[in-house]
């Protein structure tokens, strides 16, 4: 998945898991841009008697570069504080919610809003005390969920907003088939199979998504774009979660205490990065370092064991990707897609470049105008349309689409005129969305038109089989 249970170490701490993170100029408030970044996955809406929440003892940032150098310049720090309200009681609740100071609610969260600018060394508090939703339950529970959410949008000092709590998932990947020996559904009759019998495989399939009808948690902010902007446009965005060194158990009680320094033990800037690219001895390593250090990561990006695997797995299906393999010629699509930005000249008309510094960073080009939803292509850049992936991240871009046929070879045209993509790097799809613009399409249409964009999360009395379509006006 995008960053969910990425490494070994951080799969055992889902509260510190960084999972998603998007970066986009707001479409409905075209001065703003809006990043959002997600922990705590696949959560099984029925979770209860212990429902999922942030971590009180970890602190979630959300990091800006906007010079090129792959350290931040402006940070937004998060930190999370729950309370039990009635503790003679087992339950999350013992009534409706029906506020978010309801008497019902026994466990309740709020969290605190710091901003720094790392440049000047100023440190403004943007908002403490704000709560945060519960989880969505039931009818019963929190009859009125939509209401409960937008109550929790805060509006902060400086034209911003924030919201943080349970969001319903808004990645979309077929898992099960990418992790069995690299299925891709469109050409699986064409896998190498390993010499197992596996008569399902003899015929393209259909896209499972995965992650249907799970949630997240979201930190979601909106900012100006001159909160963000430094001497050009472009601006670099990653997020992290840190726990102190030290961590103190009793014996009767579980964890209670911590100390010493924060160390930051999770982070994620371009979706799948950690996930596909980094090998598995190096994963807990890459989450405990600076973007401004990913040169040491640059051969995997280069060099993408994937880009090997793909003409081995699918003899005769991607013979030029092969041949490119071959070669020994790094990579310098992928180098720039991921690492540095695109520069001017590459792609007619647009760029995303911070600098020569190789970064992992969503990069987002704040000049560039957001695409109308009814133009929108959840293919972004490849799809024609220049405000999607990898100019920073929508909700509902195909990342996963997006980022396996650039490393089938789909995107290196663009930095060696040479080569000729192989056909399939073109038609690999999850399968998810019936079109590359139709983003109501099954896999896609847990959102809401308007701030915090991710859709209601669902209740745990009653998933539905299938997503239904979220309502623009809903919360």
């Amino acid at each position: 998945m995008s960053s969910h249970r990425e490494a070994p170490e951080i799969s055992k701490d889902p509260v510190a898991d960084s999972t998603d993170l998007y970066a986009f100029v707001s479409p409905d408030a075209s001065d703003t841009v809006t990043l959002i970044a997600n922990y705590v996955p696949l959560q099984e809406p029925a979770g209860g008697p212990n429902f999922y929440e942030f971590g009180d003892d970890v602190i979630y940032r959300i990091h800006i570069d906007n010079d090129g150098d792959g350290r931040p310049e402006i940070m937004y720090s998060f930190m999370f504080n729950s309370e039990v309200a009635i503790p003679t009681t087992f339950l999350y609740n013992d009534g409706p919610i029906t506020s978010l100071d309801s008497p019902s609610w026994n466990r309740k969260q709020t969290y605190t809003v710091i901003r720094q600018d790392l440049r000047t060394g100023k440190i403004v508090e943007l908002g403490t005390g704000l709560a945060c939703p519960p989880c969505n339950i039931g009818p019963l529970s929190t009859p009125n969920y939509a209401s409960l959410a937008e109550a929790a949008v805060h509006e902060l000092p400086g034209g911003r907003k924030v919201f943080a709590g349970q969001r319903a998932e808004g990645f979309y990947v077929d898992l099960g088939a990418i992790f069995d020996l690299g299925t891709l559904r469109p050409f699986q009759a064409d896998h190498a199979k390993f010499g197992v019998s596996a008569p399902v495989l003899n015929k393209p399939g259909a896209g499972i998504n995965a992650t249907k009808n799970v949630n997240v948690h979201s930190i979601a902010l909106q900012v100006p774009k001159s909160d963000l902007r430094g001497s050009g446009p472009v601006i670099g965005v990653y997020t992290t979660a840190s726990r102190q060194q030290v961590s103190l158990y009793e014996p009767t009680g579980g964890r209670r205490g911590h100390a010493g320094p924060y160390n930051q033990v999770s982070r994620l800037g371009n979706p799948l990065f950690n996930e596909v690219l980094i090998p598995l001895a190096l994963k807990n390593y890459w989450n405990s370092q600076a973007p401004a250090d990913d040169k040491q990561f640059a051969t995997h990006v280069a060099n993408p064991e994937l880009a090997t695997l793909l003409p081995v797995l699918y003899p005769g299906v991607f013979p030029n990707l092969a041949a490119y393999v071959a070669s020994g010629k790094p990579r310098a699509d992928l180098e720039a897609i991921l690492l540095t930005g695109i520069p001017s000249g590459v792609v007619p008309g647009f760029q995303n470049y911070t600098g020569a510094v190789q970064a992992d960073m969503l990069r987002l080009n704040m000049d560039i105008t957001p695409t109308a939803i009814a133009r929108a292509s959840n293919l972004g850049l490849i799809g024609g349309d220049p405000a999607g992936y990898p100019n920073g991240r929508r909700v509902y871009d195909d990342v996963a689409t997006i980022e396996l046929r650039a490393i089938a070879g789909a995107t290196l045209p663009l930095v060696d005129k040479s080569y000729k993509a192989d056909a399939a790097a073109g038609g690999i799809s999850m399968g998810l969305t019936s079109s590359s613009t139709d983003i109501t399409a099954e896999g896609t249409v847990r959102y809401i038109y308007q701030f915090p964009y991710l859709g209601v999360p669902y209740a745990g009395y009653d998933v539905p089989d299938n997503d239904t379509p979220a309502v623009v006006s809903s919360y």
